[in-house]
């Protein structure tokens, strides 16, 4: 545990948010698992988890017993101190020491919710709560309800053959690195790390 925060640390640039996103058929839970709990363990305070298929989305549970189990097996974390959060939906299971949020996001937090905050919107201004002139990024933020209380990602890792990420919040994803790597099957510490260290090394020029 200490050698992954020490990592964490060495960083000269530590994303604040990262999209995990799958791009492959067969979502492997033990794998993104392990990615998660990384994310935690380098000090990653808030991981988003997407599949084009919502497959982690319909199976959370299944996604977060995985999770726990290996939190306690990889770095000795107590399950009471972490939080989860599903988008879109009521249920939260607190569980909090690793001051990490994760979000598992299916393709309806993307497009989908757009097109829904436009109609809450719309409505504010048929209720003449608001103008057509108050639209703004901060304002379309505001509505979006799937990344409610989410910073945008800082960082995209990128799992598969395709070259898309797939509908993964396509509003948020402006400013992201994003980096592509074969699988995440199998997918080694040391090759999240060598990630990381790309994503450090990068310049951003924020469309300069």
């Amino acid at each position: 545990r200490q050698r992954w925060r020490a990592d964490g640390r060495a960083l000269r640039k530590l994303p604040v948010h990262v999209g995990l996103v799958v791009t492959e058929e067969e979502p492997s839970y033990a794998d993104m698992a392990s990615l998660v709990v990384w994310c935690m363990a380098v000090g990653i305070s808030y991981v988003s988890v997407y599949d084009h298929n919502g497959i982690f989305k319909r199976n959370n549970s299944r996604l977060m017993d995985e999770i726990l189990k290996q939190q306690q097996e990889l770095i000795g974390l107590d399950c009471s101190k972490y939080t989860v959060e599903f988008a879109n939906q009521d249920k939260t299971g607190q569980v909090l020491n690793c001051q990490s949020t994760l979000k598992v996001l299916s393709p309806e937090d993307g497009k989908a919710d757009i097109v829904k905050a436009a109609q809450n919107f719309c409505q504010l201004v048929a209720q003449q709560q608001r103008t057509h002139t108050d639209l703004d990024v901060n304002v379309l933020d505001n509505l979006l309800s799937s990344t409610n209380g989410f910073p945008d990602p800082d960082l995209v890792l990128k799992f598969g053959p395709v070259d898309s990420t797939l509908g993964f919040l396509p509003w948020h994803i402006r400013l992201t690195e994003i980096i592509s790597l074969p699988s995440h099957l199998n997918i080694s510490y040391e090759e999240f790390l060598s990630a990381l260290h790309h994503y450090a090394a990068c310049e951003q020029r924020w469309g300069k």
